[in-house]
């Protein structure tokens, strides 16, 4: 599908990747972006249609798929990370919170969101994902769960919604220069770029970016005698 002329529906777009969605699709000629946050005073961004959104509230996505019903292209972006290791004291609550957001919010999104689509032709849905979606380390035990599933969910989704036209985009990316990971002293991609990578892979009727060569090399690591996600971390 085209960027330009879409009517594009981006969660989590008050910071980090979802405003830079946001600022890219207005750039690259998007007919309507609706930026969607929990609080839409939040967003900033001029040009787009600020919209109250609270993914993890069955009320919240019916109500943004019945006002935004021209949506030709679902960016599901929002996401949490609380840091947190399988045998911590907080575990068990970081873990839900998570999944409610990571998980189960893109999944909510895309029932509320398939008729919509259908109704304009198919379009797209973009899951940000992460290469934590394949392997796992003590300080994002929890995280890279709810990511292993939102993978899933995009497999799954991606055969179920096929026949109404509808194309799944999973975006794997390491680090990304947000306030999520501001902690954290290692090489980050640039939101940015991240956003770039993947409007050109939903030009080019891609299923799957790889957004930086940590996420590459992980991949190819996935098929090795002694996987990567069974080394130590």
């Amino acid at each position: 599908m085209k960027i330009e002329n879409a009517v594009a529906l981006v969660t989590g777009a008050n910071r980090g990747i979802g405003k830079a969605f946001v600022e890219s699709l207005l750039a690259a000629g998007a007919a309507k972006v609706y930026a969607a946050a929990r609080d839409p005073s939040s967003i900033g961004t001029k040009g787009a249609e600020a919209i109250a959104l609270d993914v993890t509230r069955p009320d919240s996505v019916a109500a943004a798929a019945k006002r935004c019903t021209d949506v030709t292209l679902l960016v599901n972006n929002a996401g949490i990370a609380r840091a947190v290791g399988f045998l911590a004291d907080d575990a068990i609550a970081a873990a839900r919170a998570e999944l409610e957001t990571n998980y189960f919010g893109p999944l909510a999104m895309a029932r509320g969101f398939a008729p919509v689509l259908a109704a304009n032709g198919g379009g797209a849905i973009v899951n940000m994902l992460s290469v934590a979606s394949w392997i796992s380390s003590p300080v994002l035990a929890t995280y890279a769960a709810s990511k292993s599933a939102a993978w899933s969910l995009t497999n799954g989704l991606r055969h179920e919604l096929r026949a109404q036209g509808t194309r799944l985009v999973g975006v794997h990316v390491g680090f990304v220069d947000t306030d999520m990971v501001s902690g954290f002293d290692v090489p980050k991609t640039s939101p940015a770029e991240v956003v770039r990578q993947v409007l050109a892979a939903i030009e080019a009727g891609r299923d799957e970016v790889l957004a930086d060569e940590i996420t590459r090399q992980v991949k190819r690591g996935l098929s090795e005698e002694a996987a990567i996600y069974l080394q130590p971390r």
